[in-house]
């Protein structure tokens, strides 16, 4: 009886578990995609399935966010760039105010461990948006 029990729960943890892991994402809460904004505008991230910790803290499923204006995304490894165009978030801050041109604009939000090395596209999401 106790064993059938155990046979039971392998289906279930593996459920959980596979589940938990596809559950992480990126995503932002303020602007939307394809939405127009006057500036300087609000910048709000999100995360699921990962928890935010500070820059230096190597803990497994940690990191915190960065965004990257109008470049191209971090491939999965990769150190990201601190410059006008790759903005850290290393203290674990979930939203910011920028200030861009009018004109189109492309805003990629990247999660990236304690050692700022880019999760890649598994936690990145990308939008456009127009400033006035």
């Amino acid at each position: 009886m106790i064993m059938r029990s155990y046979a039971l729960l392998v289906p279930i943890i593996f459920i959980l578990f596979t589940t938990s892991v596809s559950a992480q994402s990126v995503d932002f809460f303020e602007p939307k995609n394809d939405t127009t904004v006057i500036s300087p505008f609000k910048v709000v991230f999100m995360i699921s399935g990962m928890t935010i910790a500070p820059s230096g803290d190597m803990t497994v499923n940690t990191g915190h966010h960065h965004l990257l204006i109008d470049t191209e995304d971090i491939a999965n490894g990769i150190v990201i760039p601190k410059d006008d165009t790759h903005k850290h978030f290393g203290q674990g801050q979930t939203e910011t105010e920028i200030t861009l041109l009018p004109g189109k604009h492309k805003l990629s939000l990247q999660f990236a461990n304690g050692a700022h090395q880019s999760y890649g596209e598994k936690l990145s999401k990308t939008i456009e948006i127009t400033v006035k």
